[in-house]
């Protein structure tokens, strides 16, 4: 094709993309369902994934759930069976009420909930618990990287085992799971993949040099991996990017920006984040930050002087507002020393 032509027929289907990016916005798109699909999620026992859990089994997902800590992870999956069986009930209630027989609600009771005890930071790790799942519980559909640590310690006083965890939880984990359960999706056409990653995969502050560079990473390997689905036509492969502002799940607790500002941009509640992250999920949407304020944020820090940008985080209270967060952090190392006698 002639390369002007060509360049008129990228431009309307750019500007056509922008057309189809503002209708959603008027005009929320159906979501899917993934009723019996297998879903895997990291890091499900607390957090965000521990909402996420909860909300893909709302939906009748068969849920496999990683977490290094066995404990939170069979309580989690405690309150998964308990959803399973709301479902049921009501799926049953529904069902009598129109005249249906029996058989339309045992797929419902069959519904299962799968616990394995993962290290993400470790690959062997990875791969072995990997294959348990697949010969346990079938092919995973949906693929949720949600696990994720922070060290909570200035650079210099940084431990260098703290900085390669959270380098391997956060961001190596990602290559990992994705090359673990990639390829049966790659030969069916079929599969989602998610990457729970930070608005500190976007833009950075201080004091957490660890943390925005493994989410940086998650950030940079999801999108260079998004790119190579599309250039290999593997369009039944969806990926959804989600960024979240700070999330009051006690992360970052003690964490603040200017007080002045804070009520406009308060941490956001983990119920709402994970709806959000769902509804984007669940209508294939490539991205999403909350708040949508995020947006706006990394097209200025894109476009701005670096010390434009200086100038505003120091107006926001953004340049050290995760030094109240280390000062915590430290307090409870020096208390936790204290008490065992170190």
């Amino acid at each position: 094709m002639n390369i002007i032509l060509e360049f008129f027929v990228v431009t309307f289907k750019v500007l056509w993309a922008f057309v189809v990016a503002a209708a959603k916005w008027f005009m929320r798109p159906k979501e899917k369902s993934v009723a019996g699909q297998v879903c895997l999620i990291t890091g499900a026992g607390s957090g965000l994934g521990r909402l996420f859990a909860l909300e893909f089994a709302r939906r009748r997902a068969r849920l496999v759930l990683w977490d290094i800590n066995t404990q939170s992870n069979e309580a989690q999956a405690g309150m998964v069976r308990h959803i399973y069986r709301e479902v049921a009930e009501e799926a049953a209630a529904a069902a009598q009420k129109a005249g249906h027989g029996e058989e339309e609600v045992l797929p419902h009771y069959n519904l299962q909930v799968h616990t394995y005890t993962c290290d993400v930071s470790k690959r062997e790790n990875v791969y072995t618990t990997a294959e348990r799942v697949r010969k346990e519980v079938g092919e995973v559909s949906v693929l949720v990287n949600n696990a994720g640590v922070v060290s909570g310690h200035h650079l210099l006083e940084c431990p260098d085992e703290l900085i390669e965890r959270t380098m391997m939880v956060n961001c190596h984990a990602h290559f990992w799971t994705a090359k673990a359960f990639l390829p049966k999706m790659l030969e069916l056409n079929h599969g989602h993949i998610v990457t729970v990653a930070s608005s500190l995969g976007l833009f950075s502050t201080a004091g957490v040099e660890d943390y925005c560079a493994s989410k940086f990473g998650a950030v940079g390997f999801h999108e260079s991996l998004s790119h190579e689905l599309k250039a290999a036509e593997k369009d039944g492969i969806k990926t959804t990017l989600v960024c979240p502002y700070l999330v009051d799940t006690g992360m970052f607790r003690g964490c603040r920006i200017r007080k002045e500002i804070e009520p406009f941009l308060p941490p956001l509640k983990p119920d709402y984040c994970v709806k959000q992250a769902m509804r984007a999920i669940l209508t294939d949407q490539p991205m999403i930050c909350t708040p949508r304020l995020m947006y706006m944020v990394t097209f200025m820090k894109s476009i701005l002087p670096f010390e434009a940008v200086v100038c505003m985080y120091r107006f926001l209270g953004a340049d050290k507002c995760m030094y109240p967060f280390i000062a915590q952090r430290k307090q409870a190392t020096n208390n936790n020393e204290a008490k065992n006698g170190i």
